[in-house]
């Protein structure tokens, strides 16, 4: 008994089971097929569309101007009774353009594009360096309170991997009060099936897990 303690006593043998090779084959089989299925659930897991049509429409400014033509064609198909473009200052370019938040430079895209000043319209949201997409939507809040507005449904046009973090943020700021729905436009820079073979894919849907799984498991919203 004394042979199998070692370090003065402190330490002790124990026997424990090992995976044979058999073991290690399956455990790799498995891993392997876990690893799959991730790759090919995860992207439309984060794509989600979900929507609750009617209330107020509302787009992140950022996007790209395909996003901002399906905006378009979202807004002028359903019964919405304003189309709202969210965004925080531009962070390149901005001394050289009219426009110095990507809410007013969506909203102006959305003009140009066909809507009228009736349809849209521009909340701009101060810089900050955290938890963008929840600050937006704060001040989407704030503008409705200023304005008398309170709609019983949101509807949050995004980008792909993007939509179902923003949906959330958009839910904790907005409250229980109001449903918010989702539609996430497909993107155009990497096939979405197979986001892996590309650089721009891997980047966004990777960055988007970890940034969902913040947002889902540490955020707590601010009092306000």
């Amino acid at each position: 008994m004394e042979r199998d303690k070692a370090l003065w006593g402190l330490l002790c043998r124990r026997q424990c089971p090992v995976p044979t090779l058999r073991g290690w084959l399956v455990l790799a089989l498995s891993f392997g097929a876990l690893t799959i299925f991730a790759a090919l659930e995860v992207e439309p897991f984060l794509a989600v569309t979900d929507q609750v049509r009617g209330g107020v429409l509302v787009v992140e400014g950022w996007v790209p101007d395909y996003i901002l033509e399906v905006a378009i064609a979202e807004f002028r198909g359903n019964h919405y009774t304003k189309l709202f473009v969210t965004g925080i200052p531009l962070e390149q370019g901005a001394p050289l353009s009219e426009y110095k938040n990507y809410a007013c430079l969506g909203a102006a895209t959305l003009l140009k594009l066909g809507l009228s000043t009736n349809d849209v319209q521009a909340v701009p949201t101060p810089l900050t360096r955290r938890d963008r997409t929840y600050a937006m939507a704060l001040s989407l809040k704030h503008w409705l309170r200023e304005h008398g507005m309170a709609p019983t449904k949101v509807n949050l046009i995004t980008s792909g991997p993007h939509a179902r973090r923003s949906r959330l943020m958009f839910e904790k700021a907005l409250g229980r009060d109001c449903p918010v729905g989702v539609l996430a436009v497909p993107a155009v820079d990497y096939d979405e099936r197979h986001w892996w073979r590309s650089s721009q894919g891997v980047r966004i849907v990777i960055g988007e897990v970890i940034a969902y799984g913040y947002a889902r498991l540490l955020f707590y919203p601010p009092e306000e």
